[in-house]
């Protein structure tokens, strides 16, 4: 017996999945190009055919053939449609207000895009309550949780006060696991004239207020933001206080911010859109996921990523969708699936691996991003019989239902 909003029973199978997405190589087959995906998440996609998933409370137990599924206390009928992992989106930026409608609409008129505009947001931000930061850090939430994200990261970094940073920290923790201080985003305009002054506060009070409430820290090193000495500061400084490093890199021009990010063991460099030789080989050499991100490149018409470029060198790479109300206001994984495919040289599988178990992998996470024994139950089920619709059929509401933590919630 099941319901919209779940199983009442301890146990739940889900069958005839025309096409079960597991990302764990042992269960299944997949990849027509194996062991590309990734240095560090896996090789394959683990594809298995008129499948089942069996549920006990918020975790996957068994995956296999639907004629070889256990009996349970419930059974949930997939109907020939496809199943993946809940897509884990780790890099956006949800604790905002206010819109910025004009400057896209300059940009795509031939304006290009720099960090400045992010002083828009900024000051947007810090004259909103802390209920409306939180009705629209929610609505943003509910609306990717409904094109089947399951899993996503958000970061501060529109407030740039000590006590601004502090509360959309904590609104984020309310709602999410995946918790970024990025104090480091611009240097704030109170301290134009005095950017050293800003790295100490950022490193000091402003984070003393912010680690309780954030997993990770991040800084934007690029022209404009910080440079490659006040971003190693920021981070070291991140570190001893327990948060773990990650790094907005290689972006808008070439810099120090890939190889910074291996140097301090970064979770993941995001952009990474203009590499050299050496930054490619830093990646994969060490354990830093390369996100990319092309709904900014979409956004603001930029050069695109060299996914291709990234893989072949072995490097993992994940795939988010970095929604801001500036460079990127998008909240679809399925679209950035699509961009990457037709855009970044990657083949739909690599482009579904990157969207979950890449995603996973940039935020460390072994929990999520697959559907195996011992993994959350994160599903998203699509109105197609395959993964490779998403960019086949680009822009096409595709997601019909989503699973999280065993409990149907779409």
């Amino acid at each position: 017996m099941s319901s919209s909003t779940g199983t009442t029973g301890t146990s739940t199978v889900i069958t005839d999945i025309a096409m079960l997405v597991t990302n764990d190589p042992s269960l299944g087959s997949g990849s027509p190009r194996p062991n590309t995906f990734g240095s560090g998440g896996g090789s394959d996609l683990g594809v298995i055919r008129d499948a089942a998933v069996v549920i006990e409370g918020d975790r996957v137990v068994w995956t296999g053939e639907s004629s070889k599924a256990p009996a349970t206390d419930n059974r949930v009928d997939a109907g020939g449609r496809a199943v993946l992992p809940g897509f884990v989106d780790s890099h956006s930026h949800l604790v905002f207000a206010g819109d910025r409608t004009e400057e896209f609409n300059a940009r795509m008129s031939g304006r290009g895009y720099t960090a400045g505009g992010i002083r828009t947001t900024v000051a947007a931000t810090r004259a909103a309550t802390d209920g409306e930061l939180e009705a629209n850090l929610t609505r943003f939430l509910s609306e990717a949780l409904r094109q089947g994200t399951t899993t996503l990261e958000t970061k501060s970094g529109y407030g740039l006060t000590v006590a601004d940073e502090a509360r959309a920290l904590r609104l984020a923790a309310a709602h999410t696991d995946e918790v970024t201080y990025l104090g480091a985003h611009i240097v704030s305009p109170d301290f134009a004239d005095d950017p050293a002054a800003y790295v100490a506060l950022v490193t000091g009070e402003m984070l003393d207020a912010c680690a309780p409430h954030a997993r990770w820290i991040d800084v934007f090193c690029e022209k404009g933001a910080f440079d490659g000495d006040q971003a190693r500061a920021i981070l070291t400084a991140g570190k001893a206080k327990g948060l773990h490093p990650r790094i907005h890199a290689n972006q808008l021009s070439y810099g120090p911010g890939v190889q910074l990010a291996v140097e301090l063991d970064a979770a993941s460099a995001d952009h990474c859109t203009h590499l050299t030789d050496a930054d490619v080989d830093a990646l994969a050499s060490g354990d830093t996921v390369a996100t990319l991100l092309p709904g900014a490149e979409f956004s603001t018409r930029a050069e695109w990523p060299d996914a291709r470029r990234l893989l072949d060198a072995g490097v993992t790479v994940a795939l988010s969708t970095d929604c801001n109300p500036g460079s990127s206001f998008t909240s679809s994984v399925p679209f950035c699936i699509a961009l990457a495919v037709r855009d970044m040289g990657m083949t739909p599988d690599e482009a579904v691996w990157s969207a979950t178990a890449g995603g996973a992998a940039a935020l460390r996470r072994t929990d999520v991003g697959r559907v195996a024994p011992g993994a959350y139950a994160d599903l998203t089920f699509l109105d197609a019989p395959s993964h490779v619709h998403l960019a086949y059929r680009p822009g096409v509401p595709l997601v019909s239902q989503v699973w999280r933590r065993g409990v149907r919630v779409v």
